[in-house]
């Protein structure tokens, strides 16, 4: 099934900042981060710490009660979590929604999507749990995995407790949060005694980090918010912090012979629709593995990092999908490979494309200064599919 978002199809970054002025704000403000260096050189405090402020400051909005929820900060086997359960009553038990948060494995917070999970929880009446995993670069591969399956699996146990039929819940994220969603429903694949989810949803989720020279990642390699240089600097502070790999990385070079040939099959430009690659595409090709690089990043080919890669038998088992890609983002081609790789094992996939989508853009979907409006669009067509999922 294929749902594209209505509108026009936008050329270039040019007509979106002039059909969306807001991008231009929010690009400037994702722009003062590189000088977080002088915050630290001040002795103020971390670049991080002040990265991280100056997110949270971008997206948080007014928080409190809420007429319709009951909100609770808990710990689910010592995890942070935020549960969300709706006032009113229900006939029988209400689905359930476990959801990730994205920000590169570096950012992000139950609070700075605390307006997300609300309307989601109120519009589909579901009971959603937002997961306060750790972050990088102060917890390294796999916390942030490890933090999001034990607090899935504590849910899944205890689902009655909140109103939850434990058959009926929904692994979710988005970017990074992506990634772990898509991840948790393959490590629950052979959890027997587990009820395995009903859907997953993935909002322009990363589900590899071997290529960064598909079509997408040339194309939008300087659209804000996520560039192309960032992707592979927030993959290698996930991994192990050794940024002095990034160059090995985006060249490709980390990826060794006898990988390439197994990966190829669902790992390459040949299944992306050609018109993915009208606005220019040259096919890369790697000159050389870089001497022992694979052994510092072998961690990238895990299923936690790149679940794209998984093998068939896992792929086969996995819950109906709901996959959102964006025109204008690096990991436009990760969510249309996934997408493939998933109806080529029987799985089936709803897909939503932004046409003038660019990554991170599901996070101003509400009336704020930076709203649009396509945002709201595509959070609607989330609800909807989660009703009936």
């Amino acid at each position: 099934m294929i749902i594209c978002e209505s509108g026009f199809v936008v050329s270039d970054l040019q007509t979106i900042a002039g059909s969306h002025s807001q991008i231009i704000l929010c690009s400037q403000l994702y722009e003062l981060l590189p000088r977080a260096k002088i915050v630290e050189n001040l002795g103020i405090c971390s670049q991080v710490t002040f990265t991280r402020y100056v997110r949270e400051q971008l997206l948080l909005k007014n928080v409190g009660k809420d007429s319709k929820l009951f909100i609770k900060d808990l710990q689910f086997d010592e995890v942070p979590v935020r549960v969300y359960q709706p006032k009113s009553p229900s006939s029988g038990r209400r689905k359930g929604i476990m959801f990730f948060h994205g920000g590169g494995w570096m950012f992000g917070s139950v609070d700075s999507y605390d307006h997300l999970c609300r309307y989601i929880s109120r519009e589909t009446e579901s009971v959603v749990v937002s997961v306060g995993y750790r972050l990088s670069p102060e917890h390294r591969y796999p916390t942030q995995y490890e933090d999001c399956f034990k607090a899935t699996v504590h849910f899944l146990k205890t689902a009655e407790d909140y109103g939850v039929d434990p058959s009926r819940v929904v692994i979710s994220g988005d970017s990074a949060g992506g990634t772990l969603a898509a991840a948790i429903c393959q490590g629950l694949v052979n959890r027997k005694d587990l009820p395995q989810p009903c859907a997953q949803v993935l909002i322009y989720p990363l589900v590899q980090v071997a290529d960064f020279n598909l079509p997408s990642y040339q194309q939008n390699r300087s659209v804000p918010i996520l560039y192309r240089e960032r992707a592979a600097f927030y993959v290698l502070h996930y991994l192990n912090g050794d940024i002095s790999l990034i160059d090995e990385i985006l060249e490709g070079e980390h990826v060794p012979e006898d990988k390439k040939l197994k990966f190829q099959k669902w790992l390459s430009s040949d299944n992306i629709p050609d018109e993915f690659k009208v606005r220019g595409y040259k096919p890369h090709t790697v000159s050389s593995e870089a001497e022992n690089v694979f052994d510092r990043v072998k961690d990238a080919f895990e299923m936690a990092s790149s679940p794209l890669l998984s093998e068939d038998i896992i792929i086969c088992s996995l819950p109906k999908a709901y996959i959102l890609t964006c025109e204008y983002d690096v990991l436009r081609d990760d969510g249309l490979l996934y997408k493939k790789r998933l109806e080529n094992n029987g799985v089936p996939v709803t897909w939503y494309h932004m046409r003038d989508g660019f990554h991170g853009e599901m996070s101003f979907f509400d009336g704020s200064l930076l709203a649009f409006p396509s945002a709201k669009l595509a959070v609607d067509d989330i609800v909807n599919f989660i009703k009936s999922a």
